[in-house]
C-alpha cells in the first residue's frame, strides 16, 4: 500500500491542485473547496487534516482563476521610463500602497524612452487582462490603447501627457518650475543663463524650456542659442553641451539643467573648475543638501504623482463615467546655496 504521507517528487512548473490536498487528506474535492474558501459546513478535525495537507503539499489557492470568474484580475500595469531613475522610486511605491490599499497587484516595466517598447509593454499588460494602467508615455500616438479602453481597461497618464487619445493625465507644473527656476538665478544678478535639456520630443523637456524662454524674456534679456542645449542626458553630451556654454565666446555664469540626470551630470562638470557657476536644477535627487554648496532645485513631488494617478485609476475602476480630466500638481523652489552664487 502506498504511504499517503510521503512528500511526492518535486516537479518544477507544476503547482499541487485542490485534487491532490483532498487524495492527501482523505476527502472529497468539496470539503477541500470549503476549507480554502472558509466555508461552513465541516468539522474541526477535518478542517486541520485538510490544512495538514494544505502545508505538506505547499498548496496555494488559485485566486487567477477565481477572480477572473468575477471578471476582474486584480492587477494594474505601471510603464515607466526607467526604474532604475530615482525619480520613479517614489512614484512606484505610491501606486504599489494604492494597489495594496485595494487588493490589487502591480506590474510594471520600463519602456526604456522607446515608443515601440512602451506600446509592446502596454499591450503585454492588457494581453494579461490587467484592469487598468498607469503610463509614463514614451510615444506620441496612443490611438493603439483606444479598443482597450473602450474594452473597459482603465487608463491615467502621469508625468507627461498621452498623445492623440483623451485621458486622464497628471501633471508637475514644468513650465511654472523651469521659470521660477531661471527667475531665481536672474534675481541674484544672472544674465547669461544656460539651459540643459531633455530630448526635444519629451513634453517635460519642451516645458521646461518654454519656461526658462518666458523668465528671460520677462526679464528682458535676450536668449543665445549658443547657451541652448537639448538631447540624451547621457554624460558624454551633457559634459560637451556645458563645457561649451562654459568656455565658449560668450560664457554663460549659471546654468539650469532641466532634470536630475542632467544635474547630477553638471554637478561633476563644474566642481572641477576654479570660477564658481550657479546651478538651479528641475528635480531633486539623493545628497543634493550634502555637496558644498547645496545644489538648488525645482522639486516635483513624485510621490504625489503616484498617488493622484493611482487614485483617479481606481476612481475610474469603481465606476466614474466623468470626462477625462487634466490635474496638475505644482513645484516647489528649495534654495541650498548653488543657485545663490552671484556672477563671477
Amino acid at each position: 500500500m502506498a504511504d499517503s504521507t510521503r512528500t511526492p517528487e518535486r516537479r518544477y512548473g507544476t503547482r499541487p491542485t485542490m485534487k491532490d490536498v483532498a487524495a492527501r487528506a482523505g476527502v472529497g474535492l468539496k470539503t477541500v473547496s470549503r476549507v480554502v474558501n472558509g466555508e461552513p459546513g465541516v468539522t474541526p478535525d477535518t478542517v486541520q487534516r485538510v490544512r495538514n495537507a494544505i502545508e505538506a503539499l505547499g498548496f496555494r489557492r488559485n485566486d487567477s482563476a477565481r477572480i477572473l470568474r468575477k471578471g476582474r484580475t486584480a492587477s494594474i500595469g505601471l510603464v515607466l521610463e526607467d526604474l532604475a531613475d530615482p525619480f520613479y522610486g517614489p512614484l512606484s511605491r505610491a501606486v504599489e500602497e494604492a494597489a495594496r490599499a485595494h487588493g490589487a497587484l502591480l506590474i510594471h516595466g520600463s519602456s526604456a524612452e522607446d515608443p515601440e517598447r512602451e506600446r509592446e509593454l502596454v499591450l503585454a499588460f492588457c494581453a494579461r487582462r490587467v484592469d487598468g494602467l498607469i503610463v509614463v508615455p514614451a510615444g506620441d500616438d496612443h490611438r493603439y490603447l483606444e479598443p482597450e479602453i473602450a474594452a473597459g481597461i482603465a487608463t491615467v497618464f502621469v508625468d507627461r501627457p498621452p498623445g492623440l487619445l483623451d485621458a486622464d493625465v497628471v501633471l508637475t507644473d514644468s513650465y511654472a518650475g523651469a521659470r521660477e527656476g531661471v527667475a531665481h538665478l536672474i534675481a541674484h544678478g544672472h544674465r547669461r543663463i544656460g539651459f540643459i535639456g531633455d530630448l526635444p520630443r519629451i513634453h517635460t523637456a519642451r516645458e521646461r524650456l518654454r519656461g526658462y524662454r518666458a523668465a528671460m524674456a520677462g526679464a528682458g534679456l535676450p536668449v543665445d542659442e549658443a547657451w541652448v542645449s537639448l538631447g540624451p542626458t547621457d554624460p558624454a553630451r551633457v559634459r560637451a553641451a556645458a563645457r561649451a556654454m562654459l568656455d565658449g565666446a560668450r560664457p554663460v555664469t549659471a546654468l539650469f539643467s532641466a532634470n536630475n540626470r542632467v544635474t547630477v551630470t553638471a554637478v561633476r562638470e563644474l566642481s572641477g573648475r576654479t570660477r564658481p557657476v550657479a546651478l538651479v536644477g528641475f528635480d531633486d535627487f539623493e545628497l543634493a543638501d550634502l555637496l558644498d554648496p547645496g545644489v538648488t532645485v525645482i522639486a516635483q513631488d513624485a510621490a504625489q504623482l503616484g498617488r493622484t494617478a493611482a487614485d483617479r485609476l481606481f476612481r475610474r475602476l469603481d465606476g466614474a463615467d466623468d470626462p477625462p480630466e487634466v490635474t496638475t500638481l505644482p513645484t516647489r523652489l528649495i534654495p541650498r546655496g548653488s543657485g545663490e552664487l552671484p556672477p563671477s
